[in-house]
Order: C-alpha cells, then sequence, then structure tokens
C-alpha cells in the first residue's frame, strides 16, 4: 500500500494551509475503533463505521475496510449475488483485483488503484467475486467499500457505473511535501477528483510521512471523517491519537489537522487515512440490509419487488451462488 504513488511528491501541486488565525479547525468528536467481522462468502473485514451516530456520518451509511489480507491459492472470496437499492457503493480497491457484475449488464475489473462507483438507485442483482485467475494464484487484497445514501428524490434514478482508473484520481500534496493526497471525488483547496456524485462529497486517500503535519481546508456544509487504514497518529490540535482500524469525527469548521507518529510499525511505514465528508441529506434513513431508504413502507416494497423480480434477474449461465 498504496498503489498510486509518485517519485517525487514535489512535483505535485500544493494544497495551501489554511490561515489558522482566520479560520476554525474542527474539533475531534469521537475516535472508534472499528470491530472485525466477515462478509459475503468469507472476506475479513473492518465495520469502520460501528457505533458511530448517524447524524456525524450522514450522507454515509456503511463502510468496510476489506483486508488487508495475503491470500493463498484457492483462498480469495467475494460476494454471492445480492440486490441494492436506494444508494451508491464506492469501491476503492488499493491491492489486489475484484471483479464486479450485475443484473443490468454493468461491472468490470478494478484493481490497484481502481475505483468503481456503482449508483444502484431503483435496484439491481449484484456480484463481486475476485477473478479466477486471482482464487488460482493468491495474492494480496485490500480495498474499501462505502455506501453513500441518496436523498429520496434521486432513489429511484437508473442504475450506473463510474470506473475510476488509479491513473485518473487528482494527485496533490501538503505545503511542505510531507503528505501524498489522492482525491478521488469532490475536491480540496479547489482541485477536484473524477468522480461523479448524486450527493456532494469529498472522498481522499492520504499518506502521510512520519513525523509530517497535514492540515486541510474543509467545507464547513460537510461532515468530516478520517479512517485509518494504516498507521499511526494523531488527529485535531490536541492530538489525540489514532491508529488502525479507527475512525476519527470531527465537529464543525472549515479545516481538519492529523500528524503521523515519527515511529511507525514495520509492515505500516506511513500513516494511510481515508478523509471523508459529504453535505448531509437530513432525511429520515430506513435500512433493512442492502435496502437504504426513508420508510418502512419503502423497504416494504423494495424486498417484494426483489421477490418478484422486479430489480432484475441473474444473467444466464451464472449460478445463484
Amino acid at each position: 500500500m498504496p498503489a498510486i504513488t509518485v517519485d517525487d511528491v514535489l512535483t505535485l501541486p500544493a494544497v495551501a494551509e489554511p490561515d489558522i488565525g482566520a479560520s476554525v479547525e474542527r474539533p475531534v468528536v469521537s475516535v472508534t475503533t472499528a470491530p472485525s467481522g466477515f462478509e459475503g462468502e468469507g472476506f475479513p473485514v473492518r465495520r469502520a463505521f460501528a457505533g458511530v451516530p448517524q447524524h456525524l456520518l450522514d450522507p454515509f451509511i456503511h463502510m468496510d475496510q476489506m483486508g488487508e489480507v495475503e491470500y493463498a491459492p484457492g483462498e480469495p472470496k467475494g460476494t454471492p449475488w445480492h440486490p441494492h437499492r436506494g444508494f451508491e457503493t464506492v469501491t476503492y480497491m488499493i491491492d489486489g483485483t475484484f471483479q464486479h457484475e450485475d443484473s443490468t449488464g454493468g461491472g468490470g475489473l478494478i484493481t490497484d488503484g481502481d475505483t468503481q462507483w456503482m449508483t444502484a438507485g431503483s435496484g439491481l442483482l449484484h456480484i463481486e467475486r475476485p477473478p479466477d485467475e486471482l482464487v488460482a494464484s493468491g495474492g494480496l487484497f485490500h480495498g474499501v467499500q462505502l455506501w453513500v445514501n441518496l436523498p429520496a428524490a434521486d432513489k429511484f434514478v437508473d442504475p450506473r457505473y463510474q470506473d475510476i482508473r488509479g491513473g485518473e484520481v487528482r494527485l496533490l500534496r501538503s505545503a511542505d511535501g510531507g503528505a501524498l493526497l489522492r482525491v478521488i471525488a469532490g475536491g480540496i483547496d479547489g482541485h477536484d477528483g473524477p468522480g461523479i456524485t448524486h450527493t456532494p462529497i469529498t472522498y481522499v486517500h492520504a499518506t502521510v510521512a512520519p513525523g509530517a503535519r497535514l492540515t486541510v481546508p474543509w467545507s464547513p456544509t460537510y461532515n468530516a471523517l478520517a479512517y485509518v487504514l494504516a498507521g499511526r497518529g494523531t488527529v485535531g490540535s490536541d492530538g489525540r491519537p489514532v491508529r488502525t482500524g479507527q475512525l476519527a469525527a470531527f465537529g464543525p469548521g472549515d479545516h481538519l489537522t492529523l500528524a503521523a507518529d515519527t515511529a511507525q510499525d514495520g509492515n505500516a511505514p506511513d500513516l494511510d487515512v481515508l478523509l471523508l465528508g459529504g453535505r448531509p441529506i437530513g432525511e429520515p434513513v430506513a435500512q433493512y440490509g442492502p435496502f437504504v431508504m426513508n420508510t418502512r413502507a419503502e423497504l416494504v416494497q423494495a424486498v417484494e419487488d426483489f421477490q418478484a423480480g422486479r430489480m432484475g434477474h441473474i444473467p444466464a449461465g451464472h449460478a445463484q451462488d
């Protein structure tokens, strides 16, 4: 980790540091530790948002860190066919390869540094799995899947895909070159990533060198989260400690700060963090498994539509599992 980097970070555009005297730093509201579990056919995940109040997450619903795991031959696993309605899944593949397919004929292969943005909208059936060659060979698998809610007005839009290749992300650096930022969606200091979103969000993967500090401007109308993919460091001006698998939620303000410890673990030479933010939707959330709607009645309708085949059918030649 990570797959997308540069030989000389100083060749990248710099993010201007906020004027500390004329802006408000976001305080750290909470630091939580993601519990470990298993998803699909048994691949390991960390449930990044477990225990965090919805008002701090809105417009986000759910996030899993998938891996990091080194599979032996025959071990790589995926998910069986399953439905989605009412939100978007954003799958960021840091290391390894994942194959996506759905009942509309969409999908594709994402690998080191790629992102697949799937708008489920009105509903579809979907499968995620490692390709056959990776199952045969084994190898490193590490990624993140984020669920982004859709407002009521967009919950029944037609499904669509965006494939964002690693080479398309916007690469930036901190003012002193101590941090590399990969902007996948939204923007930092006027530099926008390639992702097209229904719900306005910012999605950034930052790598902070040992001992370096990162301060970035952040929209005051967005929430703000920092999830540690690997390494150790601190968040906020008061230096709250964070480590791999922990999520920091920030309060209101217009910039946020994090720093990497000078000494890192051998398997994580830098502090790698996902910076997430979005404009809260502020609507009721009703969730039942892979359906995210506004009311219980809409959930009942989603289940009925799925059972009646109105979200599509598994393509011919594919087994149910």
